[in-house]
C-alpha cells in the first residue's frame, strides 16, 4: 500500500465500492465493471487540459531551443513513460533521445518487476543527472508519492528543468518538485491498488496528449497527417505514398516519382509538390522554416508574389 508522510492511503489504493463482488459476477458483468470504469478516465484526463496546454507550449518551445523530455516512473507508469518515446520516433520522425524514458530498474524492469528500485530516491537522482537547464522532466507517479520519481524530479528542478507531475493522487506529495501538476483524479481501482487500470490509462491518454501536440507544435504534421514519418519499412513507404496523394491531389505515380526524386524525404516531396520549389531551394525554405510545410509554404508562396 501507497501512503502519505501522514499515513494516508492514496486515492488509488483504497476499496472501490462499485466493484465490490467482482469476484461473485458472471464474466460479462465483470468485464461491464471494469468497462464502467475505464469510461470515467476521460474525464479525469480532461481536467487536466488547460495546465496541459501550458506544458505542451513550455516544451515545444524547450525543445525549439534544443532540450528534451525526459519521462520518470516505475513499474506501469514507468512502463507508460517507455512506450510514448519509443512512439514518438517512427510516428514523428522526431530524432532518437529527443524523448527518454528512464524506468526505475531500468531497461530490465520494464520487462519483469524488480522490487525495491522505486524506493530508492538516490536511483531517481542519479537518473536525473542529464538532464539541463533547457529540458523538461515529467514524473509519473499514480500515487504520487514515489521515492525514485521524487529524486529525480528534485534533481531535475535544481538544474532549473521545466518540471511536471502527472498524477492521481490530488494530495500527492510529488507536488513540491512540480512546476506544473497534471492531476487525473481516476478514483479507487476496479481492483484496490492495481493503477496498471485507470491510472495508467490515464498516464497513456496524458502522455499521447502531450507528445503529439507537441509534434504538431513544431510543425511535424500537416493537418492531421504524419509528413515526418520515415519509410523504414514497406508498410510506411505506401503510407508516405498516400500521404502524398491526399495532401496533393496527386496521382500515385507522381507520388512515386517526387518522394524518389526526393531522396525519400516526405515533407521534403510534399512540399516540392505542393510550391513547385525544386528539391533543393524547397530543402533551404523548410529549413528556415523550422521544418513545417505550412510556414515553409507561406514563405514560398509569399515570395512568388
Amino acid at each position: 500500500m501507497t501512503e502519505d508522510s501522514n499515513g494516508r492511503l492514496s486515492p488509488t489504493e483504497t476499496r472501490n465500492h462499485r466493484t465490490s463482488e467482482i469476484d461473485t459476477v458472471p464474466t460479462l458483468a465483470l468485464l461491464r465493471l471494469l468497462n464502467a470504469e475505464d469510461a470515467t478516465v476521460a474525464t479525469a484526463v480532461a481536467a487536466t487540459l488547460p495546465v496541459l496546454a501550458t506544458v505542451v507550449d513550455l516544451t515545444a518551445s524547450r525543445l525549439r531551443s534544443g532540450g528534451r523530455v525526459h519521462y520518470f516512473g516505475a513499474g506501469s507508469s514507468g512502463r507508460i513513460g517507455v512506450l510514448d518515446a519509443a512512439e514518438v520516433v517512427p510516428t514523428f520522425g522526431a530524432a532518437p533521445g529527443l524523448f527518454v524514458a528512464h524506468h526505475a530498474g531500468g531497461q530490465d524492469a520494464v520487462e519483469r518487476a524488480i522490487e525495491g528500485a522505486e524506493d530508492r530516491n538516490s536511483l531517481g537522482r542519479s537518473a536525473a543527472a542529464q538532464v539541463r537547464t533547457v529540458d523538461v522532466a515529467v514524473g509519473l507517479s499514480a500515487s504520487g508519492h514515489t521515492p525514485y520519481v521524487a529524486g529525480a524530479l528534485s534533481s531535475a528542478q535544481a538544474a532549473g528543468a521545466l518540471t511536471v507531475l502527472v498524477t492521481s493522487n490530488p494530495a500527492a506529495s510529488l507536488a513540491a518538485h512540480a512546476d506544473y501538476v497534471l492531476l487525473t483524479d481516476t478514483g479507487p481501482e476496479a481492483i484496490a491498488g492495481s493503477t496498471r487500470l485507470k491510472a495508467a490509462t490515464a498516464q497513456k491518454m496524458v502522455l499521447n496528449s502531450l507528445s503529439t501536440a507537441v509534434m504538431v507544435r513544431l510543425g511535424r504534421t500537416y493537418s492531421n497527417l504524419m509528413v515526418s514519418l520515415a519509410g523504414s519499412n514497406s508498410k510506411l513507404r505506401r503510407r508516405q505514398i498516400t500521404i502524398l496523394m491526399e495532401a496533393s491531389g496527386a496521382t500515385e505515380a507522381q507520388a512515386r516519382d517526387e518522394l524518389a526524386r526526393c531522396d525519400g524525404d516526405l515533407r521534403l516531396a510534399l512540399l516540392c509538390m505542393l510550391s513547385g520549389l525544386p528539391p533543393a531551394d524547397a530543402a533551404s525554405t523548410l529549413v528556415a522554416a523550422g521544418g513545417s510545410i505550412r510556414e515553409a509554404l507561406a514563405a514560398a508562396r509569399g515570395r512568388a508574389t
